[in-house]
């Protein structure tokens, strides 16, 4: 039986969200194939029909889910304006800290797993990074390109080695305290951008 190309692409589609969040939750090392065609309710043969390895599907998940942070920071900017590193900020620290593991944000919770990666995933990681951290510094004010490439740099960093930390800690007490500490200091680099 011949399936369609719609069909195609919606069943490459489930696989690749269904690996996001596999990733997302369980690691690389953590998650094989079976768990992979079973969250997209696939058989390992459309699994293959679409990518050849486990590491193929990761570096689409991470592809995709870099793809999905830069395109979240566009919209905050085309819908708030001025406002939109608060915005952007606020979401990060707020559901985007406390959603499931596996529907966080791409940034921290895929990172290390791209550390041991192959350096072919490594080097498209890193063009994704690249875009996100253009389209950051487009939005802010600053100088020069290289103060707000800078800051964006800081900003993402910070977030996501935030979020990392306050997720990994078991404390709800120190959890919030690492998220105010954040939120307070990437307040003053969105403070610090807009007397530029």
């Amino acid at each position: 039986m011949r399936y369609s190309t719609e069909h195609k692409l919606e069943t490459r589609m489930r696989v690749l969200n269904a690996a996001g969040e596999i990733f997302r939750q369980e690691g690389y090392g953590g998650s094989g194939i079976d768990a992979l065609t079973k969250a997209a309710g696939v058989t390992n043969g459309a699994f293959y029909g679409h990518f050849k390895s486990k590491g193929e599907a990761f570096k689409a998940a991470v592809l995709a889910g870099l793809e999905e942070l830069r395109l979240g920071v566009s919209a905050l900017k085309a819908q708030k304006g001025k406002g939109w590193l608060a915005a952007f900020v606020g979401y990060y620290l707020g559901p985007k800290l406390s959603c499931a593991l596996g529907q966080s944000c791409a940034l921290p919770s895929l990172s290390p797993d791209v550390m041991r990666a192959d350096a072919d995933t490594r080097a498209a990681y890193e063009v994704e990074l690249r875009r996100i951290i253009e389209e950051v510094a487009s939005g802010l004010t600053g100088n020069s390109a290289t103060a707000r490439e800078e800051d964006a740099i800081a900003l993402l960093a910070l977030l996501s080695g935030g979020v990392t930390m306050a997720r990994a800690v078991s404390d709800p007490a120190l959890s919030a305290r690492i998220v105010e500490a954040i939120g307070r200091k990437a307040g003053a680099i969105a403070s610090s951008v807009d007397e530029r």
